[in-house]
């Protein structure tokens, strides 16, 4: 039997190896063959042979996001269309299983382990989808959430590609118990944390390379364990980055562990510079008063800031863009991410503008080009043209070469990122406000992926 692996593309695509590709492969019976194809490396034509070696796959299995659904649903039809069973997964087909019907023989609603084996099977002998309960014959469901406990080692030998960015994705935990509103992790992965052991986590960073991307939503999201696991992580002398939450980054000893353990940069969600908007969205653990010392703090133990902050949130006002920006500049934040909000299905704020009838476009992820369209609601404090414009014009100044030398100080920012990297980081996100961001050129990223942060 041949399984095909793909992860599909879609403009925002970033050249990160996918986990979920290496995680289903590790499932996968050893009798079975198993191939990968990245289409935002190798794009798949859709109107012609689907395979470049003119054989087609036993089975098809893709996972979902909601940016790159459209394109997800594109390759499933096509190779339904020559008689290939598919099978697809992920977080928004999760949200939605009926939508993704539509374009698969099965559903793999939620996380994976402990499913594929069966879903492998079913499809083996012919039975994809029709051995499940009456109710729902094409979803395959756990009853509660997997355990994360002696899960067999990612496969990474499919990932071949020296274009993908030279980090080893690895995780640790899954859950959130923060109640954001316009986050969907907490549906896809629950409300509790759930924690792999330390043991198996040293034991899969041994198999790696220097470099390791944290898969975690959060990697400091549990004070006891994620001390036991850095201390751990300590004699393996690796580089990391990753996501974290405020909630825990005030306290000078959690800092110092994640600096003893190999860490050079964060990605934090500050979403908002306003008291009154964090708590709004249900991010009470963030506190805008004590962003710039938690940035400092990070800085003085060799850890980078990539900021992420969201616009469009029904607290906003014109003014939140010029003060998010001087916020940025005045911390000395190294990068940021500034995202229009998006009302991603299953989340309660989708749930909320629904029914307050100010979702302009309700399926927007089936537009070819989604961003360019954005946003796709009608925000409570401007128009939807001022938010796009004023969103552009927050990327242009923080990337203006006026707040990139403002920014700049090899005194206060002691990380590898920072005195070595800083400059040409900072140029291309330079280029990339002024020419995708302002410009819509769509194929920035494809061109430049491979010398932004993360493959961005």
């Amino acid at each position: 039997m041949h399984v095909h692996l793909i992860a599909p593309s879609n403009e925002d695509s970033t050249y990160i190896k996918p986990l979920w590709v290496a995680t289903l492969a590790a499932h996968t019976p050893p009798d079975v063959e198993v191939t990968f194809r990245d289409d935002g490396l190798e794009p798949l034509d859709v109107s012609r042979a689907l395979d470049g070696a003119g054989r087609l796959p036993d089975l098809v299995g893709l996972s979902v996001t909601s940016k790159t659904a459209a394109r997800a649903y594109a390759i499933a039809d096509a190779y339904r269309a020559r008689g290939v069973k598919v099978v697809l997964g992920g977080i928004h087909v999760t949200a939605l299983p009926d939508e993704g019907l539509e374009h698969a023989d099965a559903i793999v609603v939620g996380e994976a382990e402990g499913l594929w084996p069966q879903v492998i099977e079913d499809a083996r002998r012919g039975k994809l989808g029709k051995t499940r309960s009456l109710a729902s014959p094409s979803l395959y469901r756990h009853e509660g959430f997997p355990t994360l406990e002696n899960l067999p080692l990612p496969r990474r030998d499919l990932f071949t590609s020296r274009r993908y960015v030279p980090f080893d994705v690895v995780q640790t935990t899954r859950g959130c118990p923060y109640p954001c509103e316009f986050c969907s992790v907490s549906t896809y992965n629950g409300t509790t944390f759930r924690f792999r052991p330390v043991r198996d986590v040293i034991a899969e960073l041994e198999t790696v390379g220097p470099r390791v991307l944290f898969g975690d939503d959060n990697v400091m999201v549990h004070a006891r364990y994620s001390h036991e696991l850095f201390e751990a992580m300590a004699p393996l002398k690796k580089s990391w980055v990753a996501q974290a939450s405020l909630a825990a980054l005030h306290k000078v000893e959690n800092v110092e562990v994640m600096a003893r353990a190999g860490c050079k940069a964060l990605f934090i969600g500050f979403e908002s510079v306003d008291d009154t908007t964090v708590r709004s969205v249900g991010k009470k653990q963030n506190k805008p008063s004590k962003y710039v010392e938690i940035v400092r703090q990070l800085a003085d133990h060799g850890i980078a800031v990539w900021g992420s902050f969201v616009f469009g949130l029904d607290e906003d006002t014109p003014a939140s863009f010029e003060r998010t920006v001087e916020f940025c500049v005045q911390s000395k934040l190294t990068m940021a991410l500034f995202a229009l909000l998006t009302p991603y299905p299953g989340t309660r704020l989708y749930k909320r503008l629904e029914a307050e009838g100010r979702l302009t476009k309700p399926r927007w992820w089936l537009e070819s080009e989604h961003d360019a369209g954005a946003p796709f609601y009608v925000p409570k404090q401007m128009s939807r043209e001022v938010l796009r414009a004023s969103w552009v014009k927050a990327w242009q100044a923080m990337y203006s070469y006026g707040s990139i030398a403002r920014r700049f100080d090899p005194a206060f920012d002691h990380s590898w990122i920072q005195n070595l990297a800083y400059w040409p980081i900072n140029l291309l996100m330079h280029e990339l406000a002024e020419r995708k961001i302002a410009g819509g050129d769509r194929g920035f990223r494809k061109h430049r992926a491979l010398d932004l942060p993360f493959g961005l």
